[in-house]
C-alpha cells in the first residue's frame, strides 16, 4: 500500500513538475525576447507572446510533408518535449530533493540532453526537405563539437568533489548541490572552477541552438533548417521543448556553480525559507538565462558551421581542459 502511495505521490510530482516547467520556461521565453528587444533599443512583443505563440499553432494545420516518414515525423517532437522534461525530474530547486533523486545522476542527463538533439537531426533527416537536410548535419556536427567541453566540466567537478567526499555519490545532483565547489578548492581550483563556469556559459546556446550557435536553423541561410517542414502542433511541441531546455540548462549551472540559498543568511525556517529560496532560485535562473543566452545572442553574429566547430573542439575545449588541470593541481598541492 505504501509503495502504491509512493508511486501515485511520483506521478503527481511529475505532472506538476512538468507543468511548471513548461508555463516558467515560457515565461522565461518571453522575457529573453524582451530584454534582447530592449538591449537593441526596440520594443519588443510583450512577455505572453510565446503562450500566445503556441496556441496559434497548435489550432494550426499540422501539415505532414508527402516524402516524410509520418510516424517518425510526427514523433520526433514528442521525443523531444519528453526527453526534456524528464530532466527536470533530476534536478534539485534550492534545498528541494529532486523527484528521482537516486534513480540517476548527471551522466544520465548528459544522455538525456543529446536526445532532444538526435530527435532533431532525426526529424529533419526523415521530413524529405534538403534544407532540413542540410540543417541535420549542422545539427550532428554542432552536436559532436560541444559534448567534449561538457563532459569535461562535469567531470571535473564530480572528481574533485570525490577527493574531498569518497564516500557519497559524487555525480548526484543533490550531492553536488549540497556540495558547492568554491568551498573546495584552493586558489588554483577557483581559477579552475571560473574557467569550468565559462566553458559551460558557452556550451549552453549550442546545446540551444541560440545566436551565434543557431546554424542547424540558420532562417537567412536554411529557412528555418531542420523545423522547415514543421507547422501547426509539431511547431508547437518543438516551441516547448525549446522552453524546457532552456530552464534545463540554466537549471544546470546554478545547480552546479551557484547552489547557494538566503535562508540560512537570514535564519529563516519552514515555508517562510522554502519560498525565499525557491524566490531567489528563480532570481538565478533569470541572471543565468541573461548571461547564457540573452547578452550573447544579441553581443554576437552567428558564427558558420566551421567556426562553431573549431570554437567548440579547439579553444573551448582547451578552456575545459586548463579548469580540469588547474583543479587537479589544486587538489595536489593542498
Amino acid at each position: 500500500m505504501n509503495d502504491l502511495v509512493l508511486l501515485l505521490l511520483k506521478i503527481i510530482g511529475a505532472i506538476i513538475i512538468a507543468f511548471l516547467g513548461v508555463v516558467i520556461g515560457l515565461f522565461y521565453k518571453g522575457i529573453d525576447r524582451k530584454l534582447a528587444a530592449r538591449m537593441q533599443a526596440r520594443v519588443g512583443p510583450p512577455l505572453r507572446q510565446p503562450f500566445l505563440d503556441f496556441f496559434k499553432l497548435m489550432i494550426k494545420e499540422n501539415i505532414v510533408p508527402e516524402n516524410a516518414v509520418p510516424w517518425i515525423f510526427n514523433g520526433v517532437p514528442i521525443m523531444t518535449l519528453v526527453s526534456s522534461i524528464s530532466i527536470l525530474f533530476y534536478l534539485p530547486i534550492s534545498n528541494i530533493s529532486p523527484l528521482l533523486s537516486g534513480y540517476g545522476d548527471i551522466i544520465l542527463i548528459i544522455y538525456l540532453l543529446t536526445l532532444p538533439a538526435v530527435g532533431m537531426v532525426v526529424g529533419g533527416f526523415v521530413s524529405g526537405s534538403p534544407y532540413a537536410n542540410i540543417g541535420a548535419q549542422r545539427e550532428m556536427v554542432m552536436m559532436m563539437s560541444y559534448e567534449l567541453p561538457l563532459v569535461t566540466t562535469v567531470v571535473a567537478l564530480g572528481w574533485k568533489l570525490s577527493k574531498v567526499y569518497p564516500q557519497l555519490n559524487v555525480f548526484s545532483l543533490a550531492i553536488i548541490n549540497a556540495h558547492p565547489i568554491w568551498g573546495l578548492v584552493g586558489p588554483l581550483g577557483f581559477v579552475g572552477a571560473i574557467l569550468l563556469l565559462i566553458t559551460l556559459a558557452i556550451v549552453t546556446p549550442g546545446e540551444l541552438s541560440k545566436i551565434p550557435f543557431d546554424v542547424p536553423e540558420a532562417e537567412t541561410e536554411l529557412a528555418g533548417g531542420l523545423l522547415v517542414e514543421y507547422s501547426g502542433r509539431n511547431l508547437a511541441i518543438f516551441s516547448l521543448a525549446d522552453a524546457v531546455k532552456t530552464i534545463v540548462m540554466t537549471s544546470l549551472t546554478v545547480v552546479l556553480f551557484f547552489p547557494y540559498n538566503l535562508s540560512p543568511l537570514f535564519a529563516l525556517s519552514g515555508v517562510f525559507a522554502l519560498i525565499i529560496d525557491l524566490l531567489f532560485f528563480l532570481v538565478k535562473l533569470l541572471l543565468a538565462m541573461f548571461m547564457e543566452v540573452t547578452f550573447i545572442r544579441v553581443a554576437v553574429a552567428r558564427l558558420k558551421i566551421d567556426q562553431v566547430s573549431y570554437a567548440y573542439w579547439v579553444p573551448l575545449s582547451l578552456i575545459g581542459l586548463l579548469g580540469l588541470a588547474l583543479i587537479a593541481l589544486d587538489t595536489i598541492i593542498v
